[in-house]
């Protein structure tokens, strides 16, 4: 009898709160919510979700008294709350930050939701990423053009990308509900993980910024923005910088980016062909070094070349013509400066072709 009495009054708080969020949900302003389903609110961490109820609209199960939802087959106690809790949510998202084109939930998240959280280190967990969420986000890439942006550009590492979407834009999955994207073939955790982490950073970035007509949003890795200014500014100042300068400007700030992207041991070929710590080594001396053959060692170069594609897609024209300033006013120059350094850079970052084909080198990488 105690147990009958307490279900009843938890019964009676269930509906109550039900109630409340019937009336916030059925004003005026949340008119939009009410045409999507109940499964744009789930998360792939929710447990004893409602399913008989996922794949109805808001305003569809807002028209059912508490008690005909409660007498619904499979739904127990445990779902009824969960379905509160959905509704709760859909209530707490402001209608005017629901996307105005969203791709419907597809039937697959209707038939169940799951997943395990995995929480990284900047705290951003994919699996807590809601369709409301995703859909903000790919509004926000689709809002400021940036759909033909690739993915790799813009993720933390490249590490953590699967080098097949590197190149990949934006816009090939602006326009795909999240789910969808989860039961694509070939997308599992590592690579659905990656492309929600690029979309959420530029998201974060610029979502507050206001449109307008006549400016278009730039964003740049912060390493490759400073080389890319200097180059820049480098292009338009007579003379030729320090080896100092260079350096600091030029190849240390690529040289960490490599850092980003690239596993260690690429890293140290990198050091070892601009001559970090030790003089500048030959791939012959490079792979006696590493115990590599000379044909693994331009494999991980030309690894080091798709890093600087990717991330800085015009740079190529850039640094050639910056080298093609520095070595016309060094042989103009009484005391010629120290470019080796900046010439390997050259050659290790964007080559004069793909290293190891066939075909002359404008310099052979064995002379760098």
């Amino acid at each position: 009898m105690k147990a009958s009495r307490t279900m009843s009054i938890e019964s009676l708080r269930i509906s109550s709160r039900f109630e409340g969020l019937r009336r916030i949900l059925k004003s005026e302003a949340y008119a939009e919510h009410l045409e999507k389903p109940l499964a744009y609110w789930a998360l792939p961490t929710d447990r004893r979700l409602p399913l008989a109820f996922l794949g109805r609209t808001l305003d569809d199960l807002l028209d059912m008294s508490f008690v005909e939802l409660s007498e619904t087959a499979g739904i127990g106690q445990k779902k009824i709350q969960s379905f509160v809790k959905l509704l709760a949510r859909a209530a707490n998202t402001d209608p005017a930050d629901l996307p105005a084109e969203v791709v419907e939930v597809p039937q697959s998240l209707v038939s169940g939701v799951g997943g395990t959280a995995t929480e990284s280190e900047e705290g951003f967990d994919p699996a807590t990423v809601s369709e409301v969420q995703w859909g903000h986000w790919r509004a926000t890439i689709v809002k400021h053009g940036l759909t033909d942006e690739t993915l790799g550009r813009f993720a933390p590492s490249l590490q953590n990308m699967t080098k097949v979407i590197w190149n990949t834009p934006m816009g090939e999955y602006a326009n795909v509900s999240l789910e969808d994207i989860r039961t694509m073939r070939t997308h599992g955790d590592k690579r659905v993980r990656a492309i929600l982490e690029v979309f959420h950073c530029v998201h974060t970035m610029v979502s507050g910024m206001g449109a307008q007509s006549h400016l278009k949003v730039d964003i740049t890795p912060r390493l490759i923005h400073k080389v890319q200014r200097w180059t820049e500014n480098a292009l338009q100042t007579a003379g030729v910088p320090s080896k100092e300068e260079i350096f600091k400007n030029f190849v240390s700030p690529l040289l960490e980016q490599v850092y980003v992207d690239a596993p260690k041991q690429i890293c140290n070929l990198a050091e070892n062909r601009l001559g970090i710590s030790n003089p500048i080594t030959s791939v012959r001396q490079v792979a006696r070094t590493m115990g590599l053959t000379r044909a693994r060692v331009y494999q991980l170069l030309n690894e080091i070349n798709d890093i600087m594609v990717v991330r800085w897609p015009n740079g190529r024209h850039l640094v050639y013509e910056l080298r093609h300033k520095l070595l016309t006013e060094a042989a103009q120059s009484m005391d010629r400066p120290d470019l080796k350094q900046f010439e390997s850079a050259v050659e290790l970052f964007y080559p004069g072709s793909r290293r190891g084909a066939a075909g002359p080198l404008e310099q052979a990488p064995e002379e760098l």
